[in-house]
């Protein structure tokens, strides 16, 4: 019997979200290249460097061992929390008891969904950053929530006016979500911020979930929504290997906080794996030893390649600031565009260089323009000659 695929029906969950924007965006470049042109790809934050030397070490000898390929726990192995146990303490000055107060991650993005599944469903609200990381106001739309957006701005230093959010019916608030050093904006917190919205969360009873991949990207204050007294009773911390440590592809994270919003999140997460792989845990373990010149080191390479795309936004008439942390630069388009969008499709059809337009991060992105620091300094020349050459500059 033949069935008709069209004719089965969807959930109506999945009526509230979209392919991901870069999803589609990469078939596009994707095809643009199958037909000839040299397409460079300055959107998407996947680093190109390798981790440690000592980190893929870990990684092959561990899988050598032909009893290291089974099923692992549901929390990771006790080293690899002991591990991210002692990075916090040394560079967050953060006690987390290894035990029971960390969760390891298939990848942060998996942690927002757990979280988003454990705390949210229908009836319930969450409170997601506009512009942010699209992930939050998906991962609560799945869960059954009501997305009530918070606005930051240019002017407020990308921090969210928590008085004003006071003076809101938050009854029904269950989650807030930031992300600081923030992404997109490269936006840094403060601690007495952090202090601010702790007291915020526990005023109106919201849990406080701050993702915190970015803290060593071009950033040597390494902060901490849970340094803040008492923030454990309210709060979550979200953190990765992803781009702290160049393992995007290796899907290491950690959900942080105390011990029994920790439980809560397993309960759900025991349902949805069945571990982590052992060497890639052993491997993880050995990249939070990596020592502080190999940030430092790190720091160097993405410095210079800052500097280049500051010249190539500046060939634009982009505005941006260069104190910004973190993978991308974050830069105003000029005036004569309606949105970023515009200018983006612009300078992908005429130069074949793709830069993100900042309104997939919300509305409030719509005048910005993202460029990720993951690709040579080459590659970041030849989209600066491309340019001059778009623009008639000799």
């Amino acid at each position: 019997m033949n069935i008709i695929v069209n004719s089965i029906p969807t959930a109506a969950r999945l009526n509230l979200v979209q392919e991901y924007y870069f999803s589609v965006k990469l078939k596009q470049i994707a095809e643009m290249r199958a037909q000839g042109f040299d397409v460079l790809n300055l959107g998407i934050g996947s680093p190109d460097l390798p981790p440690s030397a000592e980190t893929i070490t870990a990684l092959s000898a561990s899988a050598q061992n032909s009893r290291h390929h089974a099923y692992q726990s549901y929390v990771g192995v006790p080293a690899l929390r002991q591990a991210f146990a002692e990075w916090y303490q040394t560079y967050f000055d953060v006690t987390l008891n290894p035990a029971d107060e960390i969760l390891p991650l298939l990848g942060s993005k998996e942690g927002i969904m757990h979280v988003a599944m454990s705390y949210l469903e229908p009836g319930t609200e969450a409170l997601v950053p506009n512009p942010g990381y699209p992930t939050y106001r998906a991962a609560s739309l799945l869960a059954g929530a009501t997305v009530r957006e918070y606005e930051l701005s240019e002017e407020r230093g990308w921090l969210p006016d928590l008085d004003a959010l006071a003076r809101q019916d938050l009854r029904r608030v269950r989650v807030m979500w930031v992300n600081y050093p923030h992404m997109p904006t490269g936006a840094r917190a403060t601690r007495a911020f952090f202090k601010e919205l702790i007291a915020f969360g526990k005023a109106h009873n919201i849990l406080i979930v701050n993702d915190n991949p970015y803290s060593f990207v071009l950033n040597e204050t390494h902060l901490s929504l849970l340094s803040v007294p008492g923030a454990k009773e309210v709060a979550l911390e979200l953190n990765s290997l992803s781009k702290s440590h160049n393992m995007a592809g290796w899907r290491v994270g950690m959900l942080a906080g105390h011990r029994d919003i920790v439980a809560n999140v397993l309960r759900f997460k025991s349902n949805m794996d069945s571990g982590m792989f052992l060497p890639v845990q052993e491997a993880a373990a050995q990249a939070l030893s990596n020592p502080p010149d190999w940030y430092a080191n790190l720091n160097v390479i993405y410095r210079e390649r800052q500097q280049k795309v500051f010249d190539l936004l500046a060939l634009l008439d982009c505005q941006f600031d260069k104190n910004q942390t973190g993978l991308f630069v974050w830069a105003k388009i000029p005036a004569s565009y309606p949105t970023a969008y515009v200018l983006s499709d612009e300078i992908l059809a005429n130069a074949h260089v793709f830069l993100t337009p900042g309104g997939i991060f919300g509305s409030k992105g719509d005048a910005y323009l993202r460029v990720s620091l993951c690709s040579e300094v080459a590659v970041f020349e030849e989209a600066i000659r491309r340019i001059r050459t778009l623009k008639g500059i000799c």
